[in-house]
């Protein structure tokens, strides 16, 4: 990424992350990562399940390495790494934390 590309998002951070997601530079990024990953989620296919991806997926977060925003991979001490993957919805939530399996209640004695 260039410095104007870093500076741009870091903007977008700071004003609105809307106008990262719709820029043409993450648009075409996007399409290479689904298009490398045949457009299958990425985390269902680890379990023998296939699903349509339709996100791409940040594992080093836009908000703290914005520098990193339109890279597939990154090294970290030496090893290369998968900063963007394909998902399917279900599995971007999950990664985010946003759904947990809801803990199943077991029927209880009844008492009258």
């Amino acid at each position: 990424m260039t410095e104007a590309d870093i500076a741009f998002v870091k903007r977008c951070i700071r004003d609105d992350m809307h106008r990262f997601y719709v820029w043409g530079k993450w648009l075409r990024v996007r399409q290479q990562v689904l298009d490398m990953d045949k457009n299958e989620c990425q985390d269902c296919k680890t379990h023998g399940r296939y699903t349509r991806a339709t996100t791409v997926h940040h594992n080093q977060f836009v908000k703290k390495h914005p520098e990193l925003a339109l890279e597939i991979w990154y090294t970290f001490q030496g090893e290369k790494y998968r900063n963007l993957v394909s998902l399917c919805h279900e599995c971007h939530e999950a990664r985010h934390g946003y759904r947990r399996r809801k803990e199943v209640q077991l029927l209880t004695e009844e008492r009258w």
